[in-house]
């Protein structure tokens, strides 16, 4: 039977990638069994091939654009973008992502000190949030189809595996650190929990209404359990522990950190700067803000990095305002922050549901884009008619609110390109669904989370990417599977059947299972003193476990009939 499933990012599409469970037979090999001018036939004609997530359709490039004996070509280039999408998320969210979540922590008086127990509750929702909103929707979306359900549950679980294992070492292994020990026993405890939870629902092959409920309910309960936690703790440090204040804030050490900053001792700022002040004017700030580097700093890069890194940093510092609170005047640039107000939101139109509703006609008359256009025209002169270059305005703070979204879609759009690529290259290889979504989806479903946790940590805050590590995948599990389930129920029926597939699924639950269980000991008998040992178990626990499941799904490891 051939399974058809949603072409939304995190989704394997069924129909095209796979015919039945576990044949691992791909739309390529039934094409090889005709002539290979039918491949592009096959392609645009199967429903289920086509990409509607992402602005390009690498699919129908591969087998439509390229002959097949070019097909070598073909791959070499989507390996080739494939890096280069993940240069453009690496660069989003070390020098646009995490600054404006710093800026924004600031200003809503979310301490980064390393003794404090805000820092996790910061993690738990701005990076929670952030992260998980793609991978939830993909979850909705594949819940939304009875036959792609049991997908759903397998890349929310191999997504877990991964972010619990290879995330969290990463993190141990970039930066040790000593972890809360109350917030990270909380965490661990609700996440065995929805596992625990998502087994029952596995094993009785159905979800009721009570059950979808009981999801969202555990997720609303873990979020008052942790502003209850954080306000008993600060009810205790104000009654006779040490203020914040007597401890040392821990900062990044890492000399490129620094110079990433603009606090290297090497760029020369003081010698050459003018002993009497002067005025300068809006285009020397606009041309000095648009340039990544300065002149030495430029001579010390080598070629590859001006070639490929300084293009990406000058489209971003178009598009995303950066505040820095640590700088006098805020990072305020009075002429680009104006251009943000109308760059910013025509980002996020043109790149929410791959520009679907930036190109919507109002009344069939007006595109949605003209009409931001011209409002965030209008509120840029406004800006920039009523502030001056010298003094940010007291609104500043809102550009951080601005950055992290645009920042946040910079890296939704550019891991949605990722995933829709490792899908075209599971293809042209012949792998399963299920073998991509434990392996390619899950790193492609993973890639923001990576990106953003370890920056963090890389940054000097280990504790809050550590937490985010586990809240973030709490809010995928929990609302993932509650919501897609609810919302299906009430186009249907009360129940949602769910029908695991092979043996794999049960090998990603009890793997998730496990790695929790293994994190809920070590930690504890460390003492919460994580270092790069415990990185380094994790991560061979997850190659264990790739090995494993790969090994059953090619039927090495499976079940007696008898």
């Amino acid at each position: 039977t051939q399974q058809r499933g949603s072409s939304t990012r995190g989704v394997p599409d069924g129909g095209c990638w796979v015919l039945g469970v576990g044949t691992g037979l791909g739309v390529l090999g039934r094409v090889r069994k005709h002539n290979s001018s039918e491949w592009c036939r096959f392609v645009r004609s199967n429903p289920d091939c086509q990409l509607e997530g992402g602005f390009l359709d690498y699919l129908e490039g591969v087998f439509c654009v390229f002959p097949p004996r070019l097909l070598p070509l073909a791959v070499t280039l989507y390996a080739l973008w494939l890096l280069y999408l993940f240069i453009i998320l690496s660069v989003t969210a070390e020098k646009f992502f995490c600054p404006n979540l710093s800026a924004i922590s600031t200003n809503l008086k979310l301490s980064h000190n390393v003794f404090s127990l805000t820092s996790p509750l910061h993690g738990v929702t701005f990076l929670a949030f952030g992260n998980g909103a793609p991978d939830v929707f993909s979850a909705v979306v594949a819940f939304s189809n009875p036959r792609t359900a049991g997908l759903a549950i397998g890349a929310i679980f191999g997504a877990g595996v991964f972010v619990t294992t290879v995330v969290a070492g990463g993190i141990a292994l970039v930066k040790p650190f000593t972890a809360a020990s109350r917030p990270f026993l909380r965490d661990v405890i609700f996440y065995m929990v929805a596992v625990f939870l998502t087994f029952v629902v596995l094993y009785f092959g159905r979800i009721t209404l009570g059950e979808a409920l009981g999801y969202l309910g555990l997720y609303v309960f873990y979020v008052f359990t942790v502003v209850l936690c954080t306000w008993i703790h600060r009810r205790q440090r104000g009654e006779g522990l040490p203020p914040p204040g007597h401890w040392e804030p821990e900062m990044p050490t890492d000399a490129e950190e620094q110079e990433s900053s603009g606090t290297n001792s090497g760029d020369y700022g003081e010698e050459y700067r003018p002993l009497l002040p002067s005025r300068e004017t809006s285009l020397h700030i606009l041309r000095a803000a648009l340039s990544p580097l300065d002149y030495l700093k430029w001579r010390r890069k080598p070629w590859y990095w001006r070639l490929f890194k300084v293009p990406v940093e000058m489209v971003l510092l178009l598009t995303v305002p950066v505040v820095d609170p640590d700088k006098d005047d805020l990072n305020w640039k009075r002429p680009l922050n104006c251009l943000h107000v109308l760059t910013s939101p025509l980002l996020c139109i043109l790149t929410l549901k791959s520009g679907a509703y930036g190109l919507y006609q109002i009344q069939g008359v007006f595109p949605v884009w003209g009409l931001v256009t011209l409002v965030g025209s209008i509120l840029a002169i406004i800006i920039f008619i009523t502030t001056s270059n010298e003094e940010p305005p007291k609104y500043h703070c809102v550009f951080a609110f601005l950055g992290f979204l645009a920042s946040a879609m910079w890296i939704n759009a550019a891991a949605t390109e990722l995933v829709n690529i490792l899908r075209t290259l599971g293809v042209i290889f012949q792998l399963s669904n299920t073998v991509l979504g434990l392996t390619l989806l899950a790193w492609g479903n993973s890639i923001g989370d990576t990106f953003s946790d370890l920056t963090m940590a890389r940054h000097g805050y280990p504790r809050m990417a550590f937490s985010a590590c586990f809240g973030g995948i709490i809010f995928n599990i929990l609302v993932g599977v509650g919501l897609g389930c609810l919302l299906q129920m009430t186009s249907s029926q009360l129940v949602v059947k769910l029908e695991p597939d092979s043996l794999l699924v049960w090998i990603l639950a009890g793997a998730l299972g496990l790695s929790l269980v293994f994190s809920f000991v070590s930690v504890t008998a460390q003492c919460f003193q994580l270092g790069k040992a415990y990185g380094i178990c994790l991560i061979l626990y997850y190659l264990a476990f790739v090995c494993v499941a790969l090994l059953t799904e090619f039927r090495v490891i499976h079940l007696s009939a008898g």
